[in-house]
């Protein structure tokens, strides 16, 4: 069982079981949304996460702006990002590793939307690379 929580501890969660991956974000969004040059996700099912507390959701649409692709949801009072909804995914979830109590555990494999990636980043140990457009 991991557990985790955002900054403030207003909201706390419980993630069960198996992680379908653990996937480094290049994408611009989780840029923007983490502050930094990658996001690092947690991939399980939504039945796995249990969370405590009240999470505000930002819709994320595509391109066109038509369709919602990714529901951010985030703590109300400190703002952080607990977990994505992918909607074309449905069932799975990414829960942000940068909000686990332990985070020594974490060990990211996949790496996503690499034509986003910052030209500095280069991460060892990756087994697989997704390009998207």
């Amino acid at each position: 069982m991991l557990t985790g929580r955002c900054l403030c501890g207003e909201v706390t969660y419980e993630l069960a079981g198996d992680l379908i991956a653990t996937a480094v974000c290049h994408c611009d969004h989780c840029q923007r949304q983490s502050g930094g040059a990658f996001s690092v996700n947690l991939v399980a099912h939504e039945s796995q996460l249990t969370v405590n507390g009240e999470l505000r959701t930002y819709e994320e649409t595509g391109e066109r702006g038509d369709a919602v692709y990714v529901r951010r949801r985030f703590c109300g009072s400190c703002g952080s990002p607990i977990v994505s909804e992918l909607a074309l995914s449905p069932g799975v979830i990414a829960v942000k590793a940068g909000t686990l109590d332990d985070k020594s555990s974490v060990l990211p494999t996949v790496e996503v939307w690499c034509v986003d990636r910052q030209p500095w980043v280069s991460l060892p140990g990756m087994a697989v690379s997704l390009e998207r457009e």
